[in-house]
């Protein structure tokens, strides 16, 4: 079985996520190939987009949420993702059990006694008259029937386990304020979510793992459940094997792949990339050595932006009043720090007032940030 190195695995995850060469599409079709894009920061996503987009229009992204061509709404690992509405239609039904057991895990004191099949049925009501609910609003509305659980967890229980939400507009519009507001899929869309196979099989399975080897591969089936949060996939993954070409990395494991997915020569330059909060191109494996070191790993969760240089974590990079500063991870050389000067001028200038060409917004990068003791 065909070893593929670590940085065979990095180009391969560049090209896919789009970050190899910025891409010709529109922002829907980019959404779509994506897979979604972690959202939980209403604003990252935006960031997200430029970095993979030729002649990103951040206006455009706001029309898709308005026209309801995309959705923020919890669903891959429990996280508000910006998915598109075929997509969260499509999938919704899937991740059900998974919503509810992570749901479950965090509040299982606090809900225990509830029949949360009772709680969906009353939350539906509630949610059925199509006016949008705020979290506690919709919690209170049901505490006099449910009054120990308290409102959080009945509202997370309600929004993110039980009942198919969305969250409106303004909030994830782009340089829009806006408390998180819902409402049911249905109403919000105008359709039903498709209902799961009657027959025991799985298309939504393997139409998952599919999306995620376009956007990911080649990868584990740890990775695809690490990006997914569903543990079922590997039933899905047997019945296609034989669609799917299969490689190791350096480290033993078996990676599943599309066979005629791009999987770039090593040595291919990878430009420098300023990558938003939370990005699923690398919260989305379970082995993330492929594009972040082991040392820097927990930098992947803690909501801090990175800056990809030849490919890797390399910086972390924040913004004040128009200036990107860039902080390295380590020692740079000459011709990376001019690199990301001149890709930070340009996203100063896309998140201040020009228009993403480097006029309207300073960038600063400063000293490689102090080593940690045992790091």
């Amino acid at each position: 079985m065909t070893v593929l190195s670590t940085r065979a695995l990095n180009r391969a995850t560049l090209a896919r996520q789009l970050l190899l060469d910025r891409a010709d599409l529109p922002a829907l079709d980019a959404v779509a190939h994506l897979g979604g894009l972690q959202a939980q920061e209403p604003q990252e996503p935006f960031v997200g987009l430029w970095s993979r987009l030729r002649a990103f229009d951040p206006a455009a992204l706001s029309d898709l949420l308005l026209d309801r061509q995309v959705v923020r709404a919890p669903l891959m690992r429990r996280t508000v993702h910006l998915v598109t509405a075929a997509d969260m239609l499509a999938w919704r039904a899937r991740h059900d059990a998974m919503l509810r057991q992570r749901v479950l895990g965090t509040y299982r004191r606090e809900l225990a006694g509830v029949d949360l099949d009772e709680l969906a049925a009353a939350g539906l009501a509630v949610m059925s008259d199509g006016e949008p609910r705020t979290m506690p609003e919709l919690a209170r509305a049901l505490t006099a029937r449910w009054p120990e659980p308290g409102h959080r967890p009945l509202g997370e229980m309600l929004i993110a386990g039980l009942l198919p939400a969305v969250q409106l507009p303004p909030r994830g519009l782009w340089r829009a304020k806006g408390g998180a507001r819902y409402a049911l899929v249905t109403s919000w869309l105008g359709r039903e979510i498709d209902p799961p196979a009657a027959n025991g099989s799985d298309p939504v399975g393997k139409a998952l793992v599919r999306r995620y080897l376009a956007a990911f591969g080649p990868a584990a089936t740890a990775d695809v459940r690490a990006w997914s949060g569903l543990a079922g996939l590997p039933a899905a993954v047997a019945e296609m094997r034989d669609e799917l070409v299969t490689f190791r990395d350096e480290r033993g494991r078996v990676l599943l792949d599309l066979p005629d997915a791009p999987r770039p020569d090593p040595d291919t330059p990878a430009p420098v990339r300023f990558l938003p909060a939370f990005d699923n191109a690398i919260l989305g494996y379970h082995d993330r050595s492929r594009i972040i070191d082991d040392a820097h790993r927990g930098l992947s969760v803690e909501g801090v932006r990175v800056v990809l240089v030849d490919g890797r974590v390399a910086a972390t990079w924040t913004v004040k009043d128009d200036t990107v500063t860039v902080t390295p991870l380590g020692d740079l050389t000459r011709a990376d720090r001019d690199a990301i000067a001149d890709q930070g001028r340009e996203l100063a200038s896309f998140l201040s007032d020009g228009d993403g060409d480097g006029d309207g917004g300073q960038v600063e990068v400063t000293a490689p940030r102090p080593r940690t003791s045992g790091r």
